[in-house]
């Protein structure tokens, strides 16, 4: 299975999205992000929050969503609002299409250490998400009660 995480700018949200899931997958499962507007660099605090939960932050890059034109991902998660209202471009297909808004954390402002735990909150919430989702049963599945699955985990 193959779930394309997108966001605008694809420098944090999906950046995490992409490497936690890869980090908690088992084999056969993998994580791919890109953003409509991608900035072309992985935010130095995403990298900085990600060593801090033990996960690899090494060949992460921001990149535009064409750049998985022939992906075929099965799921496209969109995760901030921003993307939420965007139409996912026609080469993802027929992918299941979910949105887990989250809060960017590069906007938050504060002192270092208020900024590192926005972070921080915001990958336990992903982690979150990606456990929730690694739990459902799939073979139990067919594809609304999986969309629904994937509202309900949106809204954790």
């Amino acid at each position: 299975m193959k779930v394309l995480f997108l966001c605008t700018a694809n420098s944090c949200r999906s950046i995490l999205c992409e490497a936690l899931f890869n980090h908690l997958a088992p084999a056969g499962l993998r994580a791919f992000s890109a953003g409509s507007q991608p900035k072309g660099f992985v935010h130095p605090l995403t990298l900085e929050a990600l060593a801090r939960a033990g996960v690899p932050g090494e060949g992460l890059t921001s990149k535009p969503s064409e750049t998985h034109a022939d992906l075929q991902p099965d799921l496209v998660i969109t995760v901030c609002d921003k993307a939420a209202g965007e139409a996912c471009p026609v080469f993802f297909g027929p992918a299941l299409k979910a949105h887990w808004g989250l809060a960017d954390p590069s906007e938050v402002e504060g002192s270092d250490s208020e900024i590192a735990a926005a972070f921080d909150a915001t990958v336990a919430r992903i982690t979150g998400r990606i456990q929730a989702f690694l739990s459902l049963p799939f073979d139990q599945l067919d594809a609304d009660a999986l969309k629904a699955e994937l509202a309900r985990i949106g809204s954790l």
